[in-house]
């Protein structure tokens, strides 16, 4: 994965994504001492980050079966595969765990796909799109371990540094490694990238501590955006290249980062996406004073009413 290959996908979907905006903060903000930056990817189509992937994906295909495109998700990249497609005129059949939050699954109805709700975990159902996948032929759009899923999505990196020119540190969330995998791909080691896990989704962790993609256990309050059960194995490659560090927090600091983002900015994220703000807020990296910080706030779908509460 290069910087050219997101040349590339940025060029193919130019058409079907939204260049979402950015947010300079104010000094100070969050108690930080960065000047920071916040990207606004949850005002992307569908919610989150996720189409980036998905239209490059698809567009890639040449042809796109008669029988379309499937994808196990555990919401985002269902809702993302399901628009893409509607967009772009193809059947779209979407496995979701049963634990998935309504607000996703009503989403995916609404964008057209077939939702198959099926196990515990996006694992059970990824295995059990893949069958289907084999029975009917259809154009599978994986989550994040794909090249050109992983390029798509790295061109949200390149439209921040165009839009933030003189990026130090870009903190970005991690479930199964599409995003950070394309974060790092385009920054390629000239702007710092830390990774950012729940404690209780820590898939790049523990790849990194044992030397290699590892199955984990998955859970908390985040696991429905980023509760993969293993690192992609793209992703890992070139976190091991260009992945400065990886912080991991705990459920309730993402709270307390899903709740700074709505009381300062009135952003309304969703766990996984507050994710990003909760490693810079934690300390557990070192910001230095004056260092040009960006945070990606990468999902937006969320249940109000439950945030509330």
């Amino acid at each position: 994965m290069t910087p050219a290959d997101i040349e590339a996908a940025a060029a193919r979907i130019q058409p079907f994504v939204r260049r979402t905006p950015t947010l300079e903060m104010e000094a100070r903000a969050f108690g930080s001492l960065a000047r920071l930056t916040l990207k606004l990817e949850l005002l992307q189509h569908a919610g989150s980050f996720k189409p980036r992937g998905a239209f490059n994906r698809i567009l890639s295909a040449d042809p796109v079966p008669e029988a379309g495109v499937i994808a196990a998700s555990g919401g985002n990249h269902g809702a993302a595969v399901a628009y893409a497609a509607r967009q772009l005129g193809h059947r779209a059949e979407i496995f979701v765990p049963e634990p998935t939050p309504d607000v996703k699954v009503d989403r995916l109805r609404r964008y057209g796909a077939r939702v198959v709700l099926i196990g515990a975990s996006y694992a059970e159902a990824w295995v059990a799109s893949q069958a289907r996948a084999r029975e009917t032929g259809a154009l599978e759009v994986h989550a994040y371990d794909q090249p050109e899923v992983v390029a798509g999505q790295g061109t949200l990196a390149r439209e921040f540094e165009q839009q933030c020119a003189g990026l130090d540190t870009v903190f970005v969330a991690v479930g199964g490694g599409g995003l950070v995998g394309g974060v790092a791909a385009w920054f390629a080691g000239r702007v710092k990238v830390i990774a950012v896990e729940p404690e209780r989704c820590p898939t790049l962790y523990s790849a990194i501590r044992d030397g290699a993609p590892v199955d984990v256990e998955v859970g908390g309050i985040a696991a429905d955006s980023l509760g993969a059960r293993r690192i992609g194995s793209i992703a890992f490659d070139l976190a091991q290249r260009y992945v400065d560090s990886i912080v991991l927090v705990s459920d309730e600091e993402i709270r307390q980062s899903q709740r700074a983002l709505w009381e300062s900015v009135r952003i309304l994220a969703e766990p996984g996406a507050a994710a990003a703000l909760a490693g810079l807020r934690s300390g557990k990296y070192q910001i230095a004073s004056g260092e040009r910080v960006g945070v990606i706030v990468c999902g937006g779908n969320t249940d109000p009413a439950k945030f509330a509460a």
